[in-house]
């Protein structure tokens, strides 16, 4: 019985290694033919990870893969088909994403078929958004099917927590400290001071008042997300746009969406729908990160109540030292000031390093950001503390 548990794990070693290397036969090391289902996936990994034969025949050179999905729409549709009956969902996203990438499909997903048989997800969007310029008629309804779907499905996975956790943070911000007695918060008073109960006189002493925000206190906060929309911003782009729909959502703030290239784009007044905001970008070309802080900046009426949200890699092609002017006169006059190197689920980002070190000596600390931080890190600033900033910042 141990023999052939131990021939079964050979084997299935075997032929995970013969999956890996490709090749035919036992040329490539293995010893192991592939049949069934296994050769399925073994050809469509081929079409996409092979490579080419550089020439000649026999030996080594006609063992390796040969790559390619031909130039059809007919061929690559069967390959998605392939690739989504034998991978999971998270494996098929990355093979589509590298098929972008190594073999130039982009041109195919111009075509409505093409666009019904993907897989869809936040990188994907970023393709298309990207394409969207020459993007015929017949296809952009359905490009904005796929897209509304991802959207949705963000929203659904951040949304309920965004607002709850900002709502806690607007609420906290709005206490008074030393309220008037008619204006005390019994319920979050005693609880704050429960550590100073007095078993022997079977009361609280109250060392901390908390009281209701009054109406003429409970000032709307602003908050200005500046969002670079460069090629390299995909992702950021997508999610950012989603968040600007929940916080325009929430009737305690005022939400302002401004995107930008080396022009600036205000898409304040698409923000009841994030799939308009998305269409309305145009990712790729330059960055003048300075030109949109300008445009931000002169947007502010109330400093000390404002977030300004900067997302980009901050590689600028403006002036530098114009920049960093502009975030110093923003903190100055009271504006917490977020610079956020991506906005995404991906590791850490490509960014201009100098500019990051310049921005946190100036106390803007500029980090990578998961969609999941983010609603911590804009309660943070809006109850001006810390900032939770990762480690791997």
């Amino acid at each position: 019985m141990t023999t052939d548990r131990t021939g079964s794990a050979v084997d299935e070693r075997l032929r995970r290694w013969r999956l890996v290397l490709g090749g035919d036969g036992a040329s490539d090391g293995t010893g192991r033919t592939l049949a069934g289902t296994d050769a399925a996936m073994d050809g469509a990994l081929s079409a996409l990870y092979g490579s080419r034969k550089a020439g000649g025949t026999g030996g080594a050179a006609s063992s390796s893969r040969s790559a390619g999905l031909g130039a059809s729409a007919p061929s690559v549709a069967r390959w998605l088909g392939d690739i989504r009956t034998y991978f999971p969902s998270s494996v098929v996203q990355v093979m589509q994403r590298d098929a972008i990438d190594r073999l130039g499909l982009s041109a195919l997903l111009l075509e409505p078929e093409m666009l019904e048989a993907v897989e869809a997800d936040v990188h994907l969007v970023g393709t298309l958004l990207s394409l969207n310029k020459a993007m015929p008629d017949t296809t952009k309804e359905t490009a904005r099917a796929v897209v509304r779907k991802v959207v949705e499905d963000i929203e659904k996975r951040l949304a309920t927590r965004t607002r709850a956790t900002l709502t806690g943070a607007l609420d906290r911000s709005a206490r008074i400290n030393r309220p008037r007695h008619r204006d005390i918060d019994w319920d979050r008073t005693i609880r704050a001071n429960l550590k100073n109960y007095l078993p022997e006189h079977g009361t609280i002493v109250p060392e901390r008042l908390i009281g209701y925000g009054r109406a003429s206190q409970a000032v709307k906060k602003e908050v200005v997300l500046c969002i670079d929309q460069s090629g390299s911003m995909a992702a950021s782009v997508v999610y950012a746009s989603v968040f600007g729909a929940v916080l325009a959502s929430m009737r305690t703030l005022d939400t302002r969406l401004v995107v930008f290239d080396t022009a600036v784009v205000d898409l304040t007044d698409q923000l009841d729908d994030p799939v308009d905001v998305l269409f309305g970008t145009q990712l790729g070309g330059g960055t003048d990160i300075n030109r949109a802080l300008a445009y931000c900046q002169g947007r502010i009426t109330r400093p000390a109540d404002t977030v300004v949200v900067l997302i980009s890699d901050l590689y600028e092609g403006g002036i530098r030292d114009e920049m960093l002017k502009r975030v110093a006169a923003m903190k100055a006059s009271g504006v917490e000031f977020v610079a956020l190197l991506a906005l995404s689920d991906e590791g850490a980002p490509a960014y201009d390093r100098e500019h990051a070190a310049a921005l946190a000596a100036l106390g803007a600390p500029a980090f990578a950001c998961t969609p999941d931080l983010f609603p911590d890190v804009m309660a943070a600033a809006l109850e001006k503390r810390p900032l939770p900033v990762p480690d791997t910042a």
